[in-house]
């Protein structure tokens, strides 16, 4: 697979497992969630007459994105990464590899089992409608937040999405959900440039929220399930002090248009 020159996009392994036949893709982005991954894997398989699935992986090493189990699921194609960066950088992978493809949207969700995926539906439905960047939501009307630790929704709803809204000039609520869909012209213009090495942590996904509607691009929030575990370790990758620190600062960064091109 060639990509255009300017695109900065990690080192990464492409496995076709199937043919392309849908014109949207899910992305599902996993590192090492085991049992989880699974189990939300064979929970997508009804989707898959309607889209191609898609996995992002950041390199896991548990066997959970063992090529059988994916074939046996209908999983579309399987990206590993072996190049530097986190989760911005196994999103520009993904984004490369589905837009040299053709789909004219592609559909995000993280692999942790976190979400109920039924929800692809309403992000293909608003494509169908001209929307450009859709960002699930679980506080809106039809959203449910089930087990959300408390600190954790305050974050969101005191800091996180009223920082975001003033920046981009768009009333979101729920911005730090990956559950999201970006259509292929937005990904595109080279006023959003998401290919570059700047982004490796959570940067696009704070960038591309704000950067939509600076552009103009058409916007809408879907209503989504995000369920936590009753008890037990939370499915998160953000470390509780150094890994919020950094979020701050990419929040901010974000916000005063440091990614701009």
């Amino acid at each position: 697979m060639i990509f255009p020159g300017a695109w900065q996009i990690p080192e990464f392994k492409p496995i076709e497992l199937f043919p392309k036949k849908n014109k949207y893709a899910v992305c599902v982005f996993t590192l090492n969630e085991s049992v989880r991954f699974k189990q939300q894997i064979q929970e997508m398989v009804p989707l898959t007459s309607r889209y191609d699935i898609i996995i992002a992986d950041g390199g896991s090493t548990d066997g959970s994105t063992d090529i059988e189990f994916l074939l046996a699921n209908r999983v579309n194609s399987l990206l590993i990464k072996t190049g530097a960066g986190k989760l911005s950088s196994q999103m520009r992978m993904a984004f490369a590899y589905s837009l040299q493809r053709g789909y004219e949207g592609i559909v995000t969700v993280d692999g942790n089992h976190k979400d109920e995926t039924s929800a692809v539906d309403l992000f293909s439905d608003a494509f169908d409608r001209g929307m450009d960047h859709i960002q699930g939501s679980r506080f809106i009307p039809g959203g449910e937040e089930i087990n959300t630790p408390i600190m954790r929704v305050l974050a969101i709803r005191l800091i996180h999405a009223p920082i975001i809204s003033l920046a981009a000039g768009y009333r979101y609520t729920d911005t730090t959900n990956g559950f999201r869909g970006y259509s292929a012209r937005f990904l595109r213009d080279p006023r959003v440039a998401p290919f570059r090495d700047i982004f490796t942590t959570y940067e696009l996904h704070y960038y591309l929220s704000i950067r939509a509607a600076k552009l103009g691009y058409n916007i809408a929030e879907v209503p989504v399930v995000r369920r936590y575990p009753k008890s037990g370790k939370i499915p998160t990758k953000i470390s509780p002090i150094k890994g919020n620190l950094s979020i701050l600062k990419v929040l901010i960064l974000s916000a005063i248009g440091w990614y701009n091109p």
